[in-house]
């Protein structure tokens, strides 16, 4: 018998938190914030995804779920209130979730844990409307597990999550201002034990500014893999690759 052939887990960075991940033809998609972005490079009419995931009801992790779902006839997975928008105002599809539940969505399934936050909707009358608890989300597909932490701060939980779940890459957010710092995002590093580590949530505004390359350069000095993606950069892996990428000493 032939051994099957491990199937390719295609990570793209399209800037600010938004995370593709296309496997075997299916495509899910973090955060879609593509027009209000001045460093991304990939237009909202270019991506195609069957679900959408949505960490919080913030306008930068929001901005392009309808069009995107749309033309995509994708479905949005988001918290209970925030879908409820989505399904009632935007007519879209929705799966409607909530923190430590599970959605089986056929070639991945995705576990929405915790983030410490804030979400509210921005009106067009500049009324804001509660748009749910923040969260992240824990994917599972062909034998790697990945992590979006959303947006968040520190918080000691993260230690129980690495610790319940062998995260193979976590997507940290690094911006601080709004969310975690370098320094703390290191310590979320070393909490979720992740085996490589692409920072997001940084440089898209100026006070979000930070050095990706210096904080991946702290990563290694503490035993972890970490890897910067420019905006529209992709990295392919598989879960024997993420071994070889991520051994240090040759081991």
């Amino acid at each position: 018998m032939r051994a099957l052939e491990e199937c390719t887990v295609e990570i793209i960075y399209h800037g600010h938190s938004c995370i593709q991940i296309v496997t075997e033809g299916k495509s899910l998609l973090f955060d879609p914030f593509l027009r209000g972005n001045p460093l991304a490079v990939t237009k909202a009419e270019d991506i195609r995804a069957d679900y959408i995931l949505l960490t919080h009801a913030h306008t930068d992790h929001i901005l392009d779920a309808e069009p995107i779902a749309r033309a995509s006839d994708a479905t949005i997975v988001a918290t209970f209130e925030l879908a409820m928008y989505m399904s009632a105002r935007k007519k879209l599809k929705t799966i409607d979730m909530n923190i430590g539940g599970t959605v089986d969505l056929g070639f991945a399934k995705a576990k929405m844990i915790q983030a410490f936050h804030s979400s509210g909707i921005f009106l067009e009358d500049d009324q804001i409307i509660y748009g749910g608890m923040p969260a992240g989300y824990i994917v599972q597909t062909e034998g790697l597990t990945l992590l979006h932490a959303g947006d968040t701060a520190l918080f000691s939980d993260m230690k129980m999550i690495g610790d319940r779940h062998p995260i193979d890459i976590a997507f940290l957010p690094i911006g601080d201002h709004y969310t975690m710092g370098p320094d703390d995002a290191l310590q979320a590093a070393e909490w979720f034990g992740a085996k490589l580590v692409i920072p997001v949530h940084y440089n898209s505004f100026p006070p979000i500014r930070q050095d990706a390359e210096a904080f991946a350069r702290c990563l290694d000095a503490q035993g972890q893999r970490g890897y910067v993606l420019a905006p529209g950069e992709k990295l392919e892996v598989t879960a024997s690759s993420l071994q070889r990428l991520t051994a240090r000493d040759g081991k």
